[in-house]
C-alpha cells in the first residue's frame, strides 16, 4: 500500500532555509542603526496606537490596489483607477517603512519569512508602478496586464504576512493573558524576606512567570514574558526615562514602565500585565492582577 506523504508546506522551507541569513542579518542590523532608539522608532512601531502600525497602514494600500483591480475588470472609467494606483503607491511607502521596522528586531525564522514578504511587496510595487507609468503614457491595456501579474505578487507577499502574524505570531502580545489564567482574588507568591533588594528575579503564580523587583518597603510585579516576543524581563536592566523607573526587555530593548506595566519605548505596543501587592503580617508577599 503506497504511503501517503504529508504536503509539503514552501513556509516551512523558508523558515528553514539559512541561505540568506547573511544578508538579512547585515540588513537588519542597518535598519537598526539607521532608526535608532527614539520617537521615530516608536512611531514606526505604534506605541502612540499601542498597536502594531504597518498592519492598518499595509491593508488601506492593498485595498487601494485591489479596487483598482476591480476598475479594470470591469473596465470602468480608467482614470480612477489611476487615481487608485497612485494612492496606493503613496500609502505603500509609510507601511514598508513601518514594516521594515518592526521586521530588524524579530527573530531569525520570523526574518526568513519577511525577507520573502519584502520581496514580494517589492515586486508588486514595481509592476504597480511600471502600470501606473504606461497607463499614464495612453497603453492601457498593457497597463492592465502589469497590475494582474502585481496583484499576483502582492497575493504571495499577503500571504507570507498572514503567515508571521497567525502561525509566527510577529505583532502579536506576547504578554500573559492573567485575566483568564490568575483567578480574582489575592495569592500567596513567596516570603518577602526570600526577594533580593533591588534585583529583579522571577517567581512562579500557577501558569504563569512573574517579574518580581523588591526596592526597599515597595515590591512590583509584572508579567515577566515581554509583551514583543516573550524576552525573559527579569534578566534585564533596569533604567529610570525621565526619572520614571522602568525596565529594558533584554531580547530587543522594549521598556517598560515598572509602576503600571505600560510601554515607554517599542518594539512592543501591548502593556505589560500589572499586578497589586500587598505584605501580610506573617512577611507572605501576596499578588492580585491589577484592574485595567
Amino acid at each position: 500500500m503506497r504511503r501517503l506523504m504529508p504536503p509539503v508546506d514552501v513556509t516551512d522551507r523558508i523558515e528553514r532555509s539559512t541561505g540568506a541569513d547573511k544578508p538579512i542579518r547585515i540588513l537588519a542590523k542597518a535598519v537598526r542603526r539607521r532608526i535608532g532608539p527614539g520617537w521615530l522608532r516608536d512611531l514606526l512601531h505604534g506605541v502612540p496606537l499601542g498597536k502594531p502600525l504597518h498592519p492598518p497602514v499595509a491593508n488601506i494600500s492593498l485595498g487601494l490596489l485591489a479596487a483598482a483591480t476591480v476598475l479594470d475588470v470591469t473596465r470602468s472609467d480608467p482614470r480612477a483607477a489611476r487615481v487608485l494606483i497612485a494612492g496606493g503607491l503613496a500609502t505603500a511607502m509609510p507601511a514598508a517603512a513601518a514594516g521594515i521596522t518592526d521586521w530588524s528586531v524579530l527573530h531569525r525564522e520570523q526574518q526568513r519569512i519577511g525577507f520573502v514578504h519584502a520581496l514580494a511587496n517589492l515586486t508588486a510595487l514595481g509592476l504597480y508602478t511600471g502600470s501606473l507609468a504606461l497607463r499614464l503614457a495612453g497603453r492601457e491595456r498593457t497597463g492592465r496586464a502589469l497590475s494582474f501579474a502585481a496583484l499576483s505578487a502582492s497575493t504571495v507577499g499577503g500571504y507570507l504576512g498572514g503567515h508571521m502574524a497567525y502561525r509566527q505570531a510577529a505583532g502579536a502580545n506576547h504578554a500573559e493573558s492573567v485575566s483568564h489564567l490568575v483567578p480574582l482574588g489575592w495569592h500567596d507568591l513567596c516570603d518577602i524576606a526570600d526577594l533580593p533588594e533591588g534585583r529583579p528575579v522571577t517567581r512562579r503564580l500557577g501558569y504563569i512567570d512573574l517579574f518580581v523587583l523588591r526596592a526597599g518597603g515597595n515590591v512590583t510585579v509584572l508579567a515577566d514574558h515581554c509583551a514583543h516576543l516573550a524576552g525573559p524581563l527579569h534578566q534585564g536592566r533596569l533604567v529610570s526615562e525621565d526619572g520614571t523607573a522602568c525596565v529594558v526587555c533584554p531580547w530587543h530593548g522594549s521598556t517598560f514602565r515598572l509602576a503600571d506595566g505600560a510601554v515607554m519605548h517599542g518594539p512592543a505596543t501591548a502593556p505589560q500585565p500589572s499586578f497589586q501587592t500587598r505584605i501580610r503580617r506573617d512577611g507572605i508577599l501576596q499578588v492580585r492582577p491589577a484592574q485595567t
